[in-house]
């Protein structure tokens, strides 16, 4: 007698296979080291904010447009000059241990400003996590880069500037909340939440696998397989470059202008500068008085326009990530930088032809304002320093990385002291600048950047970069120049050679 069946017979094994597969390590740890770009962000986020607060106001006096600059690029200062050493530093004790130095070093920064008494120990405080901040934010991108596979580089490298945006929006919005608390709580708070996250960083990171790359590096090489496993991550075969040994720190520093990568390194170092100058950062720290000299009058309204700017960039940040292993790098730079261009260009406008004062100015500014953001993030932040260390070899990777960053630091410290004093004079001017170098970058990258979307590092170490066309054909022209100069040179200026004859037979043509 046949069993009767059931719609519910063998449910349980339907069930169980639709299981979720066990999410790898190595994007648990791209995950969690990327808490580095969330700590980033709350400092930007939250920075502009807390110097405007009255509590602040009341504890330390109302400071000027130049001692706020001053007070808000501190932070970049002591990055920038840090992490000319965060690469050396990551080659020799390794990017895990560097990330967890420079965390604990920006927490105990940030305990010393969270409890400042005296707008001098508030400085000395943000100075300190500086340095912790330019150590641990290179290391951070390189180590995510070395143990994802190609597939998934270019989400995950990316998980740094989504962790960064996200930390600028809860930093915008924690300040609108605690604006509200009647004491100094108000900007302690903020300060507070950066150092609890920065201690988690510092000592959770040691716990995660050290890159296989960086082990043969290190000359490790028997603890690579054992790091592959635990990072769940496929069979690293290493590349010719990663069996070279570890360089010194000035011999570091010299291979980035050797002959074959002097041109990628002048890349990196100007495409991570002009980051800065596309005013990204005079928008995001000067967000209040952005948004007030755009028509918005109360604190309130400046602060909500602020965090409205925040949940653009989480959600365009977020899309754009999950898409970067499909779109072209290349193409996302130049159409990225352009459109900022754009937009401040038509920002300058409006100021220089004194209509930012009718509601149809104020209105175009704003919407310009979030389109360049929306813009930024989704391309230019994102594909900036993937590229910057996806062009390197394993051997300078972690160099130029570090000094890409801390040409973006210095960058972007003048702009945060400048800014202030920008605007208050030349709000137009500001904005004309900020897009003509935006158009400059989209003019570099078309001429000088190569496509590395789905490529993997050992194919880009091994000459696998195309270069782009415009390139190729400027130096094709190039060539031609040196070869006509070099035969010019070879016939002597005494030699007249008859029209119709040839100069080597003397025969009629």
């Amino acid at each position: 007698m046949p069993i009767p069946t059931t719609p519910w017979r063998g449910f349980p094994a339907r069930l169980r296979a639709l299981k979720p597969k066990a999410i790898p390590a190595y994007i648990w740890c791209s995950a969690f080291t990327s808490l580095g770009g969330f700590l980033w962000g709350y400092d930007t986020g939250s920075i502009g904010p807390i110097t405007v607060m009255p509590q602040f106001e009341e504890r330390f006096g109302k400071i000027s447009p130049g001692v706020q600059g001053v007070l808000v690029s501190s932070i970049l200062i002591t990055a920038s000059f840090s992490s000319f050493f965060s690469g050396p530093l990551s080659q020799r004790i390794s990017r895990t241990f560097t990330i967890s130095l420079g965390a604990l070093l920006f927490a105990i920064g940030r305990a010393v400003a969270a409890s400042g008494m005296t707008l001098a120990q508030f400085f000395v405080g943000r100075a300190l996590a500086g340095l912790g901040e330019g150590v641990f934010m290179s290391s951070i991108t390189v180590y995510v880069m070395e143990i994802s596979p190609p597939t998934s580089r270019g989400r995950l490298a990316t998980l740094v500037h989504v962790y960064y945006i996200v930390g600028i929006t809860l930093g915008f919005f924690t300040c609108y909340g605690s604006v509200n608390i009647a004491s100094s709580a108000s900007w302690r708070l903020p300060v507070i939440v950066q150092s609890v996250v920065a201690i988690t960083l510092a000592v959770g990171t040691p716990f995660c696998p050290h890159s296989p790359r960086w082990l043969r590096h290190a000359g490790r090489v028997a603890e690579i397989e054992r790091a592959c496993i635990r990072l769940g991550a496929v069979e690293y075969e290493p590349s010719s470059d990663d069996l070279q040994e570890r360089p010194a720190f000035k011999a570091q520093i010299r291979q980035l202008w050797a002959k074959d990568l002097r041109m990628r390194t002048i890349f990196c170092v100007v495409m991570m500068s002009l980051q800065q100058l596309s005013g990204i950062d005079a928008v995001l720290y000067y967000a209040p008085i952005v948004f007030a000299q755009a028509g918005l009058s109360s604190n309130q309204a400046t602060f909500l326009a602020s965090g409205a700017s925040g949940i653009l960039m989480v959600v365009v940040a977020s899309i754009s990530s999950l898409f970067q292993d499909r779109l072209s790098r290349r193409s996302q730079m130049i159409g990225g930088s352009a459109l900022c261009a754009l937009c401040m260009g038509v920002i300058g406008l409006i100021y220089a032809t004194n209509t930012n004062g009718t509601d149809s100015g104020k209105h175009a500014i704003m919407a310009f304002i979030y389109l360049f953001i929306a813009a930024y993030v989704s391309t230019w932040a994102i594909v900036a320093r993937l590229v910057c260390g996806e062009i390197q070899p394993s051997h300078t990777r972690a160099a130029a990385s570090s000094l890409g960053q801390a040409a973006n630091w210095i960058t972007n410290c003048l702009v945060a002291m400048t800014t202030p004093l920008f605007l208050e004079h030349t709000p137009s001017g500001a904005y004309f600048m900020f897009g003509g170098c935006s158009l400059l970058n989209a003019a570099i990258c078309l001429v000088f950047q190569p496509e590395t979307k789905g490529l993997s590092l050992e194919e880009i170490d091994s000459g696998g970069l195309e270069e782009p066309a415009l390139r190729k054909v400027f130096g094709t022209m190039r060539s031609r120049m040196r070869r006509r100069a070099r035969e010019g040179a070879q016939v002597p200026m005494d030699v007249i050679i008859p029209m119709g004859h040839t100069a080597a037979s003397g025969v009629d043509i």
